[in-house]
This record gives C-alpha cells, structure tokens and sequence, in this order.
C-alpha cells in the first residue's frame, strides 16, 4: 500500500486530497494544525494517520521518522486570506516547509526517489520554458511580489524545485501543480493539463476545482505515464470549459 505524506491536510483542497488518496486506497499521513480537525467520515479510516503540528514546529527527527515510511509528499501548503496570514509570520511558508522536507529526505537517503507534489498557481511563471505572460498581468505581478509575502512564498517554493532539487538532489523528484482561480464543485468533472497559461491570471482568469486539483494530485501518485509526463514540470490545470 503507498504511503502519502499530506502536508496542509486541514486546508480547502488539502482535505480534498486526502480523501482522493483514501478512496484510492493509499495510507495517509495528514499533517493538520493542532487547532484544527479533519471531517469524520475521513479521520475514522483506519488507513489514516492524522499528525496534529504544525510544519514550522515539527521536529526534524519527527519528520524524518515520518518520511522514512512514505514514497510521496503531497504540499496543498498556502496562507489564510487574513491581515496576520497575508502579512504575519510564518512569510515563507511553503518554501520553508519544502526545504524542511528536501532536507530530511537527503538525510534518510532512500533507495527510491521520493516524489514532491507542490500546489501552485498560475500567477506563478514557469522560468524553466520560459513563458512570457501578458504585459498586463506581468506589471501586477511585480506589484503583489513588492505587496503580498504569499505569492513570493509560492514563486521561491517552485524555484527550489526547479533550481536546487532538480540540480542537487539525486533522490526527489517533483511536480508543481498550477491551478486558475479556485472554485468549490462537489464532483471531479473534466479538466485539462496543459504546459502553459493559455488565460490572463489576472484580468481573464479560467476556473479551476479545488477537487479537480485534488484528483489530479492524487493521480500523479499512482499514474506512472501521468508522473512521467510530468516530473520535473509545472503543469496547469483548467476546468476543461473555461481553459480558452
């Protein structure tokens, strides 16, 4: 049975992955906020193993421990839409929470390579291509960077990926997953991968479900030729009516 580690499993698409790798039939680590809780009908499967920590305070040895049983890391990481998440400490969450775990899988030095699954966006460029995003888009972009620590956080937690996992780290390998405009749907429905933004993140952004997002996650785990496919990239992910 495939371990997962699931970091942000409390938040909107975190529980979502969660339940996707359950009903997959995977055994599930879900790091949670002690002050925060999974739904029942989750927390009550016995392959579960819910985690009440934060990252950011989680013992290295802990962690360790924890990564020494699993084959995958999933991070639905992100910051709350409040005055002290947008602007309080920890700024760097998600580009700490990764290096932490880069860190602790190069000190285990596992036979196989462990898999990184990273939730992005799409205001986030992929600089390995490159893309060449509307100007529109490329001047609030500059702004938010000056503005808003989170989009930082999650331009710097890619950028490790792609520049120091990919160069330095024999034993990860790793995916940045980048979604439009989050919505809440109650079913996975038809959605497309595509290399780039085919939309303005900004001014024209396409939808995407937080549970497609999740699905898509979740397949990267057991899809071989999906995993394949991707490894190494940042595919975006469109609600299939809303990708032009």
């Amino acid at each position: 049975m495939k371990k997962i580690l699931v970091l942000g499993s409390n938040g909107a698409t975190g529980r979502l992955v969660v339940e996707q790798l359950l009903q997959q039939n995977c055994e599930v680590i879900a790091l949670v906020r002690p002050s925060s809780s999974l739904p029942s009908e989750l927390s009550s499967q016995g392959n579960l193993h819910i985690i009440k920590a934060d990252i950011t305070e989680l013992p290295q040895k802990d962690l360790i421990i924890h990564l020494q049983q699993c084959e995958t890391v999933i991070c639905c990481l992100g910051h709350n839409l409040t005055f002290k998440g947008l602007f309080g400490h920890p700024r760097r969450l998600v580009t700490d929470a990764i290096k932490k775990v880069t860190s602790a899988i190069e000190s285990i030095a596992p036979e196989n390579k462990i898999k990184i699954i990273l939730m992005n966006t799409t205001g986030n460029s992929n600089r390995d291509i490159p893309e060449k995003p509307p100007f529109s888009q490329r001047a609030v972009i500059a702004i938010l960077r000056l503005l808003l620590p989170p989009h930082v956080d999650n331009e710097n937690a890619a950028d490790f990926l792609r520049l120091k996992v990919a160069q330095h780290h024999d034993s990860i390998e790793w995916v940045a997953v980048r979604p439009d405009a989050l919505v809440d749907d109650d079913a996975v429905s038809d959605y497309e991968l595509l290399n780039s933004p085919m939309r303005n993140a900004i001014f024209d952004a396409g939808s995407t479900s937080r549970i497609n997002v999740a699905n898509v996650m979740s397949r990267l785990v057991s899809d071989k030729a999906l995993w394949n496919q991707w490894k190494g990239k940042m595919p975006v992910i469109y609600n299939r009516t809303s990708a032009t």
